[in-house]
């Protein structure tokens, strides 16, 4: 029966078409099993005694995967990995944070560094972060990454782009197309993913550099700081942006009101974006974003000071502020995500996975009608930062941790 509910759903959702909207797309993501409705995951103590503003906003029901799947690592050589991407022959293009980008086949050979790649700053949480191929890469080979950038006036989260040499040895006349403004002294919270979209534009995520002194920048349209952007290829605002009309805003806006933002996927079935981004004590938020809206950082949140005070008015709700579709707390500091869209697994179907620095999992997330039903926690014996993951050509899924491993999750 859950095969046959599976079938139907998934025909009702090619009816529902997969353009970008907001409306609920009533899909089931794959069959239900009988342990999707175990306890909650997370077993600790919240940090806060706030209350959810609706039912399943935080500490969903509890769901284990019932189809075998196997675990294993492919490299144990990587140097702090912090963004994966699949090349199209299927291996892998991985950052290092410290600057540098390797190719990885699926024997788990690990090339020379690819060098011409600009000078980054990877002091604190700086470096080279996430990256994505051009979506005609098998023609112009060209790549895009995100990075942390030193100049005059302090360090910026950067984006630069550059081709990949035929003898994969190198990148090619690389250069920086956008910067996000205002440059800060500081080490911490430069977001740092970045993908296209099916207008062949960029969205990239920032961070609003951690410090009370640039948090507030989170709510200003005139800082780049806490948002996340969309630029065309040449870093140029792209047509459509919500605020190109509005000349007290930077015109590459798409969203503000973020902390700092280092998860961005696609709904497979909606087409709609979501971000994934880091709570203080407490407050790691899954967002849905939409163009033009305020995600309420510092005003509204979830979270504490790390110190154990309240953050600004200690509020969680406010008019024209957007609540997180979920939230943790305590954190588990998530970063990369990407939704599976695999036959391999079919209860894995267009579940969001998310990866867990201080949690040591991989998060899976049941989406259904743009909520959170369901959430596993995968891979939590391995002991590992989980920094990103992606799904390989081969249907399987792909992550880095920072300790340098990359993990193959298939049947």
């Amino acid at each position: 029966m859950n095969t046959l509910l599976f079938y139907l759903s998934m025909l009702l959702a090619s009816f529902a078409g997969g353009g970008c909207t907001n409306d609920p797309v009533h899909i089931t993501p794959g069959p239900i099993n009988p342990t999707d409705t175990l306890p909650p995951v997370e077993t600790r103590k919240p940090n806060t005694d706030y209350q959810p503003a609706f039912k399943g906003q935080t500490r969903i029901v509890g769901m284990k995967t019932e189809t075998p799947f196997k675990v294993d690592v492919i490299t144990s050589s990587l140097e702090s990995p912090w963004g994966i991407t699949s090349l199209p022959d299927g291996r892998f293009l991985i950052t290092q944070k410290k600057g540098t980008m390797v190719i990885v086949n699926k024997n788990g050979e690990v090339s020379t560094p690819i060098t011409g790649i600009p000078e980054v700053n990877p002091r604190g949480q700086g470096g080279l972060l996430g990256l994505t191929l051009d979506p005609d890469f098998t023609h112009n080979r060209m790549v895009y990454w995100v990075f942390s950038l030193n100049t005059p006036d302090g360090n910026q989260t950067a984006v630069a782009k550059g081709k990949l040499g035929t003898d994969e040895k190198s990148i090619e006349n690389a250069v920086v197309i956008y910067k996000a403004n205002p440059a800060y002294n500081g080490t911490l919270h430069y977001g740092g993913r970045i993908l296209f979209d099916k207008t062949g534009n960029l969205f990239v995520s920032t961070g609003e550099r951690s410090d009370l002194a640039t948090r507030p920048q989170a709510q200003w349209l005139n800082s780049a700081l806490g948002k996340v952007v969309r630029i065309t290829k040449d870093g140029k605002p792209a047509p459509g942006n919500p605020f190109l009309n509005n000349g007290n805003a930077f015109p590459e806006i798409w969203s503000y009101g973020h902390r700092n933002v280092q998860g961005l996927a696609f709904n497979p079935v909606t087409g709609d974006l979501w971000e994934g981004e880091f709570g203080p004590r407490g407050g790691d938020e899954i967002n849905l974003i939409q163009p033009g809206k305020n995600y309420g950082w510092p005003v509204i949140t979830y979270s504490l000071e790390y110190s154990g005070k309240k953050i600004g008015d200690g509020i969680t709700q406010k008019e024209g502020m957007e609540q997180p579709v979920y939230y943790w707390d305590p954190v588990i500091s998530p970063s990369g995500m990407t939704f599976y869209t695999g036959n391999t697994i079919p209860e894995w179907k267009n579940n969001l996975f998310v990866t867990a620095l201080s949690g040591s999992h991989i998060a899976r997330l049941r989406i259904e009608n743009n909520k959170v039903t369901g959430e596993e926690r995968l891979l939590s014996d391995q002991g590992q930062r989980f920094r990103d993951i992606t799904q390989g050509n081969d249907g399987n899924l792909y992550a880095v941790t920072d300790q340098g491993r990359l993990y193959r999750i298939s049947r």
